[in-house]
């Protein structure tokens, strides 16, 4: 699983017009399955990007997770991370999971989110998404546990 993370000091995901998915100071989270992962590097990415230390404390270093700062979480499918980029100038999709899988995947994500952090947020798997974020800092870490 891939997780490409922003802290954020405002995100949101619109859909046909419409906004699905907002927040405030947090993470958006553009998340990616790969073939071959399961529940258990979702569960281990989810693990890590709660707890990763992007938030400043009182002296202005990066000492506080999102559980800490109890900020927004806000995920969002995105299964170009998973690209390969190693030749030519078109990517190629055959490491990203299958969209039965990612979709599988993803929803398993949000549902362990959701019963461990307050405020999480989603985009839509496989919609055509308009997503605005003012990143802050700016402030973006690559995440990636491996599948077995």
């Amino acid at each position: 699983m891939i997780a490409l993370l922003q802290r954020v000091s405002h995100a949101s995901v619109v859909v046909d017009g419409a906004t699905i998915g907002a927040i405030d100071a947090g993470l958006l989270v553009l998340l990616c399955a790969e073939k071959g992962d399961s529940e258990k590097e979702a569960d281990a990415l989810l693990t890590k990007l709660l707890g990763y230390r992007v938030f400043g404390d009182e002296a202005g270093k990066m000492n506080r997770s999102l559980v800490d700062v109890n900020g927004g979480l806000l995920l969002v499918p995105q299964f170009t991370l998973a690209a390969d980029t190693n030749s030519g100038t078109r990517p190629s999709f055959t490491p990203a999971a299958s969209p039965q899988d990612g979709l599988r995947l993803f929803d398993h994500v949000v549902c362990q989110a959701r019963a461990r952090h307050a405020t999480v947020e989603t985009g839509q798997f496989g919609a055509d998404m308009k997503v605005s974020l003012t990143n802050d800092g700016p402030v973006t870490f690559w995440l990636q546990v491996p599948p077995k």
